[in-house]
């Protein structure tokens, strides 16, 4: 009868002895919900709120001022670099070693048509003479010096074939070279683009 008496006053103590076990671990975990990382859970629209980032900035000018600041510089190295024959900034029909090497060629000999602009202002002026003789020789003179400079410009085309099929290799040739050629044989040397990279007699070997 005595061990049957004591039953009941254990499992009383174990249960008021587990009771602030569970509260503390209920506490604990309230607070851990509560503060986090040190600070409240922040709710949707707080969050969103955060996120929104704007998308220029705040002064319109100045972003704008920078913009084109940051345009004609890259238009200003593209200029340069075009001019230096640099591969990056050249257009697609420059590019490569046989365009170079075509332009290194044209550059290095004197060809008619380099002075078919001065020779043109000159014919300008000379039909606003008013003599009938003069303007006719003017005309026919401004004819002839047009077929000779066309003439010398396939004679370089020629050349040029030649010269790059023993460079590269006849079956190697990029087509177009003739065309190309007469198109820089035709202008001003000062005025060509890329600019030239080699002085007169100074053949690409």
């Amino acid at each position: 009868m005595a061990k049957a008496t004591e039953h009941p006053k254990q499992s009383s103590g174990n249960s008021s002895a587990g009771q602030p076990t569970r509260d503390a671990a209920g506490a604990q975990d309230a607070e851990s919900r509560v503060t986090g990382k040190g600070r409240p859970t922040p709710k949707r629209k707080e969050r969103e709120a955060a996120n929104l980032r704007p998308l220029v900035g705040g002064d319109r000018k100045l972003a704008n001022k920078e913009a084109r600041a940051r345009y004609n510089e890259a238009r200003d190295r593209a200029r340069i670099g075009m001019a230096a024959g640099d591969e990056k900034y050249l257009p697609t029909r420059d590019k490569g070693p046989q365009r170079r090497y075509v332009r290194d060629y044209v550059d290095a000999r004197f060809s008619v048509g380099e002075l078919m602009i001065p020779v043109m202002l000159i014919i300008i002026v000379l039909t606003l003479i008013d003599n009938y003789e003069v303007q006719v020789l003017s005309i026919l003179g401004l004819w002839g010096f047009f077929i000779l400079a066309v003439v010398d410009s396939v004679l370089a085309g020629i050349l040029v074939g030649r010269r790059l099929a023993a460079k590269f290799g006849a079956d190697k040739v990029q087509g177009g070279y003739r065309w190309y050629t007469a198109m820089r044989c035709l202008q001003l040397r000062p005025m060509r683009l890329p600019k030239p990279q080699v002085k007169r007699g100074q053949y690409p070997e």
